[in-house]
């Protein structure tokens, strides 16, 4: 496993992390708690000691999950992730909410349900339109003086946001979605992560599921799976993507004896300003590409000719814009 220390901490983060949105359940057809914390076990016993959560993650589900997993002492050699800023409360959709009571709020109930004292880092899940990010990073910073956080992350910030914020908080990291299929951020949040020293933790490396090489035109999407209304999956796009991963396999394994799977994790993790990879799963037989991880790299041919591989098969890509929340009512 490699390992970064994030700015401004002396936090040592394995560079894989454990993402544990599908471990909440909530968006990917349930949970199976035994399993979960079993995953969990199986990244500790890889090297990963980074565990990214949400209180959106199943509603809490994957924050009272996670504890469990990491009670008996497992805590101690642990850092944990999670988030702030969204309410899930309501039947109308989700809402950006970074008001300062509501942020005091949930990160009490983050701590109750983590069972910590601290969490180790403390990210602004979305930014809020209507609140400045200024003020934010400044609601995170008194909680970082009061203890109750090591670290100030953010997540889908935009450099402007980014910038506002850190008038009044240091930022240890931010958290934008990269993959092969998924690059928006490269025009500008990368750039800006980049030269100001801000390291990436990269959420969906295989784009929800569909860079795992197991989807078939046939694979279906049921009940309160996200991927029901991720434009990727739907038609006509499905069929170019599904062509485009078979595409990356095969080149893959000519190229390296290696699948598309395998490429994914490691083009994310070798692109300059990324730190750490967010690695979803809920099975320990999920975590199999992570050993191998670190036993190859690519060249800068391979990068070229993935490139040319997505843009002879993707005619109308699509980034992840259907994730973003709905800004509530001002006042």
């Amino acid at each position: 496993m490699e390992f970064i220390t994030l700015p401004h901490t002396d936090l040592r983060c394995s560079r894989i992390a454990l993402g544990t949105w599908s471990i909440g359940g909530f968006g990917w057809g349930g949970m199976d708690e035994a399993a979960s914390i079993r995953t969990i076990h199986a990244a500790l016993d890889l090297g990963i000691n980074l565990f990214d959560t949400a209180p959106i993650y199943g509603k809490g589900a994957a924050e009272e999950v996670l504890a469990k997993a990491l009670d008996g002492g497992r805590r101690q050699r642990t850092l944990i992730a999670t988030k702030c800023g969204l309410d899930f409360s309501r039947s109308d959709g989700i809402f950006t909410d970074s008001r300062r009571e509501v942020i005091l709020r949930e990160v009490e109930e983050s701590l109750r349900r983590l069972r910590t004292d601290v969490i180790d880092l403390y990210q602004v899940h979305w930014p809020d339109p209507l609140i400045p990010a200024e003020e934010t990073g400044a609601i995170l910073h008194e909680l970082q003086k009061q203890g109750k956080i090591r670290a100030i992350g953010v997540s889908n910030f935009a450099p402007a946001q980014m910038a506002s914020f850190q008038k009044s908080a240091k930022l240890s990291s931010n958290q934008p979605p990269y993959s092969l299929l998924e690059r928006g951020i490269e025009r500008e949040v990368l750039p800006y992560c980049r030269e100001h020293g801000i390291p990436l933790i990269a959420y969906g490396p295989l784009c929800r599921g569909m860079l795992s090489g197991r989807m078939t035109a046939g694979t279906n999407f049921a009940g309160d799976d996200i991927r029901s209304v991720d434009p990727k999956f739907q038609p006509p796009r499905f069929s170019q993507y599904l062509q485009a991963v078979a595409r990356l396999d095969q080149f893959a394994q000519a190229t390296h004896r290696k699948r598309v799977i395998d490429l994914a994790l490691r083009w994310t993790l070798d692109q300059p300003g990324v730190g750490i990879v967010l690695w979803g799963g809920r099975k320990p037989e999920q975590l199999a590409p992570v050993p191998g991880a670190w036993t190859w790299r690519l060249t800068a041919t391979d990068f070229k000719e993935a490139d040319r591989i997505l843009a002879e098969t993707i005619s109308d890509p699509v980034g992840p814009e259907f994730l973003t929340p709905q800004v509530r009512a001002a006042g």
